[in-house]
């Protein structure tokens, strides 16, 4: 008995994925990274909710549109772009949100491609800043993975394109498909989640320096040295927040604004840590930490709702 490829048998879920579905049909939704999608389907949804409110998030004529663009956005725009990615860093080692990658299938870019075209196709059935937004997005998606731009190797663009495409665009994604006016104390919390991105993407980078160096990547975090990056993660986090406080003095939402401190807490309770102990890490280490990032961004989403959509 032969026996399973590794990336086949890792779990039980992938077991019986590559079982259901013929050849290598599973990989191309592996290469979406799905791992990732809830985390990214609560920060997009984050807009809507702010814009309706809790009370409202249940009801009303903008459900269907805020649904709709939150599979659009998570599934097409984010998924293609995860995939187009794949295909040019043809990545051995782990991934963000995919452990042992498969093989890149034959026909990954072909696939990417059309999912993130087809997202743009289905963006013209929600308003149009939707659409607007959707498009930018769509062609940063393009200059960041695909050469001869492929501008997630240069260090300080990748920077740039990441914190303003996810940290500020996604969630002004399901704030757009309501058709709601940005007021400027909403504003300022979809801008806050800029610096707060800028904070956290070179974390994302620095359990894969030895990969990034062997592919001559010049990632942001490779240029500034994981001490540079971390203070820089530190910079940022501060500075989302005294966004977060500007939105609440703008919206005024008083002592609740108070809460805050407690993502605010939680971010620091990594970073500082992780600042003063980074060069004896290994990479796993540097890993675990990302992920426990990903975890304050989380509690972060959670706060500015309970402080601002109620």
């Amino acid at each position: 008995m032969v026996a399973e490829a590794p990336h086949r048998a890792r779990t039980a879920w992938r077991r019986w994925g590559y079982r259901l579905l013929p050849g290598d049909t599973f990989s191309y939704i592996l290469h979406l990274r799905p791992a990732e999608w809830p985390i990214m389907a609560g920060h997009t949804a984050l807009g809507y909710l702010l814009a309706v409110g809790l009370k409202g998030a249940g009801s009303g004529e903008q459900l269907p549109a805020a649904l709709a663009a939150l599979a659009i956005w998570v599934i097409c725009l984010n998924g293609g772009t995860l995939a187009i990615n794949s295909v040019f860093d043809k990545d051995e080692g782990d991934i963000g949100y995919l452990i042992a990658p498969p093989p890149i299938p034959k026909h990954l870019l072909a696939f990417s491609a059309a999912l993130l075209a087809g997202g743009q196709v289905l963006a013209f059935t929600l308003p149009a800043p939707f659409r607007i937004a959707y498009a930018a997005c769509f062609a940063m998606s393009l200059l960041y993975s695909v050469p001869p731009f492929r501008f997630k190797a240069v260090a300080g663009v990748d920077w740039l394109i990441n914190m303003v495409g996810f940290g500020t665009f996604t969630p002004f994604a399901t704030w757009a498909a309501t058709g709601r006016p940005l007021d400027l104390g909403h504003a300022l919390i979809l801008l806050a989640f800029c610096p707060l991105f800028a904070g956290l993407y070179p974390l994302t980078q620095l359990y894969q320096f030895d990969e990034d160096r062997r592919r001559g990547d010049r990632t942001l975090a490779l240029i500034l040295g994981m001490r540079t990056s971390l203070g820089l993660a530190i910079a940022c986090i501060l500075a989302a927040f005294a966004l977060f406080l500007w939105a609440g003095a703008v919206l005024g939402v008083g002592a609740w604004a108070g809460a805050l401190g407690v993502p605010l807490a939680l971010w620091l309770g990594v970073l500082v840590p992780w600042y003063a102990h980074h060069v004896a890490w290994a990479p796993a280490q540097h890993q675990r930490a990302m992920y426990r990032a990903l975890a304050a961004w989380a509690v972060t989403d959670l706060t500015v709702l309970a402080v601002f959509a109620r």
